[in-house]
């Protein structure tokens, strides 16, 4: 597993001299120009601050455009652009006003403007001072591009591009520099960056992660540290720390992430528990969650990373982070038993409720897919007759059980089967000890994605891919009919699973042979009882 410790070395990329345009920031940028020009404002300087900068350094396309204002609100200024445009007899495309809010980051008002297809923000230079207890800033005021530059939250962000000169602007003296060195740094003293604002720690973990930099030392002191860390715990909000989890593991390389978080001992700041639950954590439960989260990207790439959307690798990764926990639940204050991973989800993180119900789903969809594994591979010589977890299978033929349990397994899970299997495979024959050593050497990689091919390969000669979207051959009515009820209920859901069963184990058969069945089947059970 890997340890950021360790050293490995920075990806160093090249980074490129100047900043070529493209010819629409080109003509963006000109059209700001005049707009000074026209107002008689040729003494202020207009910079594009921040990301853009960086990602124009290294040779990446960005369309996030910031521009940091002197003495001036992006307000003021937008109405001065829109007058200018209106004067020559240009079109204006659209204007908004996002008024601060300091829970999302926005600690200023921030105004926008559509210019040539793209939005561009506008914000003006700013100093600022923060209190104790609380990342929004006490006191704001109109600031040098210097001190700008010093209050944002690395060096590689801190970079601008004046408009005026088209030069890049390295205030800090260091921004390029850790830049082409792959380094994560803070312009002011790490400590005092991440007191100020801790959601920083967050962002330089997941900026170190997505461009492959090495974190400085003095920098992984202080986000390590106690009051850095009750900081995070306190200051920020649950939904600022999800937004940042989930943009890692949305990135292009999440087990790097998270292992920064589980080195820097941020793990469980992070992923809060309730303070109750069983069975209890083992010690070393945050590397098992990293080792499974590992060993699932790898298995991504090794089988193809486009056999899944991006929405599927997404929630695959955070079912694998949380796949220690699939089995322990806590009680809410009605006692009732809840899975502690809905509450990672749903309070630690703040996701939307859709998030944790595909990752509970994808968990207790697990030992459904292992029981059927072994027979999946089996090319038909064996058949499933222990398996009990199906219901309404009476009457199904044993040749047809494996197809009929499948068929419903997939239906239930739809879309995601291929990320159960996924999981599936890292706990196929038997799932983990998380009280034992865990090396990422556990799994077998190469086996397991010949495993999850085998599966795949037999649930397509089985006919299931897409069964979800197969109707049913006899409707609710259609029930009734023949069991001749006024009235609906519990046995119109029985009914209804027997005949979606009929239906998998004869898939070729009709509405008219599977009424038929029903009238024979239940004609049966009249007479039995």
């Amino acid at each position: 597993m890997a340890n950021t410790n360790s050293a490995s070395a920075p990806v160093v990329e090249e980074v490129k001299e100047r900043i070529e345009l493209t010819q629409i920031e080109r003509n963006i940028f000109d059209r700001l120009l005049a707009t000074l020009r026209h107002f008689g404002l040729t003494n202020r300087h207009l910079r594009v601050a921040g990301g853009w900068v960086r990602d124009k350094l290294l040779g990446k396309e960005c369309y996030d455009i910031d521009i940091a204002l002197d003495n001036m609100l992006g307000s003021e200024f937008v109405d001065k652009v829109r007058d200018y445009l209106l004067s020559t007899g240009e079109q204006v495309q659209g204007v908004a006003v996002i008024p601060c809010n300091p829970e999302q980051s926005k600690h200023l008002e921030t105004a926008r403007m559509r210019l040539f297809d793209l939005w561009i923000d506008f914000v003006n230079l700013r100093s600022e001072e923060y209190s104790d207890n609380s990342r929004i800033p006490t006191k704001q005021k109109f600031g040098t591009a210097e001190e700008d530059a010093y209050r944002r939250d690395l060096t590689i962000n801190s970079l601008f591009y004046n408009i005026n000169t088209d030069s890049v602007e390295d205030f800090t003296k260091r921004g390029i520099a850790d830049l082409k060195s792959g380094k994560i740094v803070t312009p002011l003293p790490p400590k005092t960056t991440f007191l100020d604002d801790p959601l920083r720690v967050l962002r330089a973990i997941r900026f170190g992660a997505r461009f492959g930099f090495l974190l400085d030392e003095e920098l992984k002191e202080a986000a390590s540290c106690d009051e850095v860390k009750d900081a995070l715990a306190a200051k920020i909000s649950r939904e600022r720390i999800g937004v940042e989890i989930d943009l890692m593991l949305s990135g292009n390389r999440p087990v790097k992430a998270m292992t920064y978080i589980c080195d820097l001992m941020l793990f469980w700041i992070v992923f809060t528990l309730p303070p109750k639950f069983e069975p209890a954590k083992s010690e070393g439960c945050d590397r098992f969650c990293i080792g499974y989260l590992d060993a699932t990207w790898s298995l991504i790439q090794l089988i193809g990373d486009s056999t899944f959307n991006d929405e599927q690798r997404r929630l695959s990764l955070y079912a694998a982070l949380f796949l220690p926990f699939r089995k322990t639940i806590y009680k809410d204050n009605k006692a009732k038993k809840i899975p502690v991973v809905n509450y990672i989800f749903r309070e630690s993180l703040k996701r939307k409720a859709s998030d944790a119900e595909t990752v509970l789903n994808l968990h207790s969809a697990l030992d459904k897919f292992l029981s059927l594994i072994p027979f999946l591979v089996s090319d038909g010589n064996i058949q499933p007759i222990e398996v009990n977890w199906g219901t309404g299978l009476d009457d199904v033929p044993l040749t047809s059980k494996l197809r009929v349990l499948t068929g419903l397994l997939l239906r239930e899970i739809k879309d995601f089967w291929r990320v159960t299997l996924l999981l599936s495979t890292l706990l196929y024959p038997t799932e983990v000890d998380c009280t034992e050593d865990f090396p990422k050497q556990h799994f077998q990689l190469d086996k397991q994605r010949d495993l999850f091919e085998a599966v795949e390969s037999a649930i397509a000669k089985l006919g299931l891919e897409k069964v979800w979207d197969v109707k049913p051959l006899v409707n609710g009515k259609d029930i009734m009919s023949v069991l001749q009820l006024k009235a609906g209920g519990p046995l119109i859901r029985v009914w209804q699973q027997k005949l979606l069963a009929w239906q998998l184990a004869h898939p070729y058969g009709t509405a008219e042979e599977s009424t038929d069945w029903m009238r024979q089947s239940h004609s049966k059970r009249v007479k039995t009882e």
